[in-house]
């Protein structure tokens, strides 16, 4: 499904991704964990498009990735929750939520979120509040939310966790964990495996922008 290989990639001059390799198969779940500051938050925005590699590719769903433009990569299917969720605060929870397909061009955008809904009807139940109404752990469900709504084949999940009481945390968990029945690919970062050990197919490691496979 997501194929990275050879991949460096610098921030004003400064080398924080080098010679990263990694897959992620159809349908399985893999973990990248390393401290803050190890490069993982680089690696997503890479494969999204958002910082561009200085060498190596990304492939997604057998096309190079760098061929695609960073607004089309929604419509190909990945969805990307930024750890800082990065939801519009005057906006409704439901706005946000759409805001990728609004944007994608998606043709029955309502459709899909009703699916959505049934995978986080918590969401549904507060979706005519403001963003910024809500707590933390409740922006995390409206941003993991938000990734499903173009995130069909591929999710690029940010530290879901960091910063989210552990009620709402074991609750995030358990939607996580039940995509794998709708045969989702997932990126995971964590910097330990508190939260998602049991669920990961398979683990790397990132340290100083270098990646290891764990298992």
């Amino acid at each position: 499904m997501l194929r990275i290989e050879a991949l460096d990639v610098s921030i004003a001059s400064v080398g924080i991704l080098r010679g990263v390799n990694m897959d992620v198969p159809t349908g399985k779940f893999v973990g990248l964990i390393g401290r803050n500051g190890a490069g993982k938050t680089t690696l997503m925005r890479s494969v999204m498009g958002i910082l561009p590699p200085r060498q190596g590719s990304i492939s997604f769903d057998g096309a190079v990735l760098g061929k695609i433009p960073v607004h089309a990569r929604a419509r190909n299917g990945i969805g990307y929750m930024p750890e800082d969720r990065r939801l519009v605060p005057s906006l409704t929870v439901e706005e946000n939520v759409l805001i990728p397909a609004w944007s994608a061009g998606v043709a029955d955008p309502r459709a899909r979120l009703a699916d959505v809904y049934k995978m986080i009807p918590e969401v549904e139940a507060f979706s005519s509040r403001k963003a910024l109404q809500l707590s933390g752990g409740q922006q995390k469900l409206v941003a993991l939310a938000r990734a499903l709504m173009c995130g069909t084949k591929l999710l690029l999940l940010d530290e879901p966790f960091e910063g989210v009481a552990p009620v709402l945390a074991k609750r995030l968990a358990e939607v996580i964990a039940g995509l794998k029945q709708r045969g989702l690919s997932i990126v995971l970062t964590e910097s330990d495996l508190s939260h998602s050990r049991e669920m990961l197919d398979v683990i790397y490691s990132i340290d100083r922008g270098q990646v290891s496979i764990l298992g």
